[in-house]
C-alpha cells in the first residue's frame, strides 16, 4: 500500500493536483475537504465540536484504509508548521499506515500568494468545497489563516526520505501529478 501526503497552504493545488495523480495511479483520492464539509453547516457555532468530528471520522477512515487491500490513497492536508498539534497529526497518520506495512509519501506544494487567491475562486474548488462557494468568507479566512500560521516549510525542516517539494506556480496540475508519480511510484 501507498499513502501520499500531499500538503500546503489554502488554494496552492492539493485537491486539483491529488485528482490528477489519482487519474494516472490507482491511487484514492481522500481530500480534506471530504470530512471538512460534512460537519461545516451542522457545527458552525461549535469549533470544537466541529474538530472533534473531524478528526473522528478521518481516523475512522485511515484505520478502515489502512487495514484494507487497497492499492494506496492519496490525502490532502494544510499542515501548519509552527504548530506542534499538526506535527503530531502527520507522524500519527504516517505511523499508522506504516505499521501496516505501507509506503508514505510527502508532498508539499507551495505557489504565489496572488495566484493562490485566484485559484481560490476556480469553479473545480467551488465545485468540490461547498464551504469555499461564499467567495467573501472565503477570501478571509484564506487570509486570516496564512497571516496566523506557516503554512509552507523552511528550506531543510522536513527530514523525511520520500518527500519532495514542488513550486507549481507555473505548473499545471497534470504535471505536478506526473513529477509526483515520476518520483514516488
Amino acid at each position: 500500500m501507498k499513502l501520499i501526503i500531499i500538503f500546503g497552504p489554502h488554494a496552492v493545488g492539493k485537491m486539483t493536483v491529488g485528482q490528477e495523480l489519482s487519474k494516472i495511479t490507482n491511487l484514492k483520492l481522500f481530500h480534506n475537504h471530504m470530512t471538512i464539509d460534512i460537519v461545516n453547516d451542522l457545527f458552525e457555532n461549535l469549533p470544537e465540536e466541529k474538530s472533534r468530528l473531524i478528526n473522528l471520522f478521518r481516523k475512522e477512515i485511515f484505520e478502515a484504509f489502512s487495514n484494507s487491500e487497497e492499492y494506496g490513497m492519496i490525502f490532502t492536508y494544510m499542515w501548519a508548521f509552527d504548530r506542534q498539534e499538526d506535527w503530531n497529526y502527520i507522524n500519527y497518520v504516517e505511523e499508522l499506515f506504516a505499521s501496516k506495512g505501507a509506503e508514505v509519501y510527502f508532498v508539499e506544494l507551495e505557489a504565489d500568494y496572488e495566484l493562490r487567491i485566484e485559484r481560490n475562486k476556480t469553479e473545480n474548488r467551488l465545485l468540490n468545497k461547498p464551504t469555499k462557494r461564499n467567495l467573501e468568507k472565503s477570501e478571509a479566512i484564506f487570509r486570516n489563516l496564512e497571516s496566523k500560521y506557516r503554512l509552507n516549510s523552511y528550506e531543510g525542516e522536513i527530514e523525511k526520505i520520500n518527500y519532495i517539494k514542488i513550486n507549481n506556480t507555473d505548473f499545471s496540475p497534470e504535471e505536478a501529478a506526473l513529477i509526483i508519480k515520476n518520483k514516488f511510484l
